[in-house]
């Protein structure tokens, strides 16, 4: 009787020790496995665990953001492409379940979205929720060139990038600005000495290789694989204004120095002809914008901005330039409509 006890007590032994430690590999691989991170459930529809993560990911970081008021919008150039091919068929869409992740899972190694640097203010509560929620995250700073031109504040950092990462997932979120001329800029994305190179493949970033310049989208709040988000309007434009965002910052050093040698003409004149010139150059790029015309600054204007950051002063007009390619017959209507009638033509097209 003794020995069938033992034997009963060493198989009970055995099974909870299996039992235990079948728990303990499904509690590493799924908690604490520092390769994989954190595996979530496949999402409706999708062909993967590593798909199903991206849309997870995503949405924590969608619910992150709307526990803190902060309007965030789609700027991923990938997934507003496929967006951009079934627009009217999302626009037109019910706030039904889909029956297919299509976007969101789609195969990449990060999620980009803006934020306008004024409507929001409040960092440290946001990254102390997102560490509960499991989220890693990066901050970049670099210098605001808007101060470039005051030696008092010249050197004045302000955020650029924010990264939160997730599981095998991140989440890219670029800060745009209004700068005066009515547009939004976005700093370059720069890692300073004491930052992790290899926290996210910063290589394969769209947004961060150099500073880039954009019109302020109209927003369109969407319905994306059962997240709610906002979007630009018009993702076509958006994504060609991408192709030709670089922005490049005015050398205000080199324009001190410039005008140590040879003084700004500060006259009432100067003063003058500069407003002017400057709206008539406003007034040419709209029209020219409206017709998808793409232009250059030229010439004499060109080198002011080069050499001055600024019109030249006894400079008499506002030069631009078009490729031959890009020439259309509706180009003069349009700015004798804007005001802008044609008093010179020379040569042929």
């Amino acid at each position: 009787m003794q020995k069938v006890n033992q034997n009963v007590v060493l198989a009970v032994l055995s099974l909870a020790s299996l039992v235990f430690l079948l728990f303990q590999l499904y509690y590493y691989k799924f908690y604490l496995s520092q390769k994989n991170g954190v595996v979530f459930s496949k999402a409706r529809g999708s062909q993967s665990g590593q798909d199903s993560t991206r849309w997870h990911v995503v949405r924590k970081f969608l619910g992150l953001i709307s526990s803190h008021n902060i309007p965030v919008y789609l700027i991923d150039p990938l997934i507003l492409g496929l967006v951009d091919k079934d627009i009217e068929q999302i626009r037109s869409s019910s706030d039904g379940p889909s029956p297919e992740c299509r976007y969101f899972c789609a195969p990449r190694d990060f999620t980009t979205f803006a934020l306008l640097d004024k409507a929001w203010k409040h960092e440290v509560g946001l990254f102390r929720t997102a560490e509960k929620m499991g989220f890693q995250w990066l901050k970049v700073l670099n210098k605001d060139p808007r101060l470039d031109g005051m030696d008092d504040l010249s050197g004045t950092e302000i955020p650029l990038h924010y990264i939160f990462k997730l599981a095998s997932h991140a989440i890219h979120l670029v800060v745009f600005y209004e700068r005066s001329g009515n547009y939004l800029w976005h700093g370059p994305l720069r890692l300073k000495h004491h930052m992790d190179r290899k926290f996210v493949p910063f290589r394969k970033l769209h947004f961060g290789r150099y500073s880039g310049a954009f019109e302020k989208p109209e927003l369109l709040l969407v319905s994306i694989d059962d997240l709610k988000v906002q979007i630009p309007k018009n993702p076509t434009s958006f994504l060609e204004e991408m192709s030709h965002s670089r922005f490049l910052e005015c050398r205000y050093r080199e324009a001190r120095a410039f005008f140590q040698l040879y003084p700004d003409d500060a006259s009432v004149d100067a003063v003058e002809f500069r407003k002017r010139a400057k709206s008539l150059l406003h007034l040419a790029a709209l029209t020219l914008n409206n017709l998808g015309v793409k232009f250059w600054l030229s010439s004499g204007t060109c080198l002011g901005w080069y050499r001055q950051c600024n019109v030249i002063p006894y400079s008499k007009d506002v030069d631009l330039g078009i490729f031959i390619r890009d020439y259309k017959a509706d180009i003069i209507p349009a700015f004798q409509k804007a005001g802008l009638p044609l008093k010179h033509k020379f040569g042929k097209v």
